[in-house]
């Protein structure tokens, strides 16, 4: 397909000169009769021809309305492809990169390690450094065998949230929809020892003050744990702080945006939303109170844990099958029923 250099010229002219719009016109025109004169069907275009129309479009806003070989869409998309080209070619792998380890060495590295007792990887590099094989001490940590660690020997990470766990505890507020739009607030106290509300409490407007006041009923009588779990909220601020410091609990605030750092209060308001609160249409405060209440009542008594091995927060004993038959309870409305066995005299 044909294509002058004059028309590159014709680009710089259209860039310096103030007949810009009348050069760039005219050139757009006449490379089009160029590229259809002679052609019965659709012209096939060339690279140049396609970097001609993508540089015009950069630098001439009346290029749409000039254009009638093809879209204006097809010269967006070629500009997009050559975007993809260039940073192909940009990002592209200008050496070998790092030599690869050989099989000799890997097999030397596991060698050391398993017939010499308490070598690490600065013992086994140091050795590799004599012997003429100059790798990264990395490189041998990562190619070093994964011993299995003495029983008991490390503490694992469940042991130690295990070890904490009667002794922290977890604040979160739960948000309710009532009947008229409005929003009411259920602020609760979680212990993790056996996922037990210690307290919980309802309002349509949260203060501050409030909140503190309803930690400190919690802490009332004993102090149930030295951490105290929170999020980021503007109402923990400096009155709050400070009630909770004279209670001498330690507060541990979350990251921002990351609710899993308190996993334990987040799965409490999973839970009561999908046993309780997603089948209730709230009406006001006092009803939402009652209906909180006969739900953690369900929580601690009757309903199985999977973290607590199929237990309940407050232990639940076994029943035998000689106690009688099963009997169906119903609990929170009739939502939920605890399953218990009675005998029964026979008709």
């Amino acid at each position: 397909m044909p294509f002058k250099l004059p028309l590159i010229f014709s680009i710089v002219a259209v860039v310096f000169t103030g007949r810009a719009d009348l050069i760039a016109e005219n050139m757009a025109l006449r490379h089009q009769l160029l590229c259809l004169s002679g052609r019965r069907h659709r012209p096939r275009l060339r690279c140049v021809d396609r970097v001609f129309w993508v540089l015009l479009s950069r630098f001439w806003g009346g290029w749409r309305e000039n254009l009638a070989m093809v879209k204006p869409a097809t010269v967006l998309a070629w500009h997009r492809q050559g975007f993809k080209l260039f940073w192909r070619w940009k990002s592209r792998k200008r050496g070998a990169g790092r030599p690869r380890i050989s099989v000799e060495v890997r097999k030397l590295i596991s060698e050391m390690a398993e017939m010499n007792v308490g070598w690490g990887a600065p013992r086994i590099h140091g050795e590799l450094l004599k012997l003429g094989i100059v790798i990264s001490e990395i490189t041998v940590s990562r190619h070093m065998p994964k011993r299995p660690s003495p029983a008991g020997s490390r503490q694992r990470w469940a042991t130690f949230m295990r070890n904490h766990l009667h002794e922290t505890l977890a604040i979160d507020f739960a948000v309710v929809p009532t009947l008229t739009f409005g929003i009411v607030y259920v602020f609760f106290v979680l212990s993790l020892e056996r996922r037990r509300v210690l307290h919980f409490n309802v309002t349509r407007h949260p203060t501050a003050t409030w909140t503190a006041q309803q930690v400190v009923e919690a802490c009332a009588f004993d102090l149930p744990g030295r951490f105290l779990i929170r999020d980021n909220d503007k109402i923990y601020g400096a009155y709050f702080q400070d009630r909770v410091d004279g209670l001498g609990l330690e507060q541990i605030r979350t990251a921002f945006r990351s609710p899993w750092q308190n996993g334990f209060a987040e799965r409490w308001i999973g839970s009561l939303r999908r046993d309780c609160l997603n089948h209730v249409i709230v009406v006001n405060e006092r009803q939402l109170r009652r209906v909180v209440r006969s739900y953690v009542d369900y929580y601690h008594r009757d309903r199985t844990h999977l973290g607590l091995e199929k237990d309940t927060p407050k232990a639940r004993s076994l029943e035998p099958q000689k106690m009688g038959e099963v009997v169906a309870n119903p609990r929170v409305g009739g939502l939920h029923h605890r399953y218990s066995r009675e005998f029964r005299d026979a008709a």
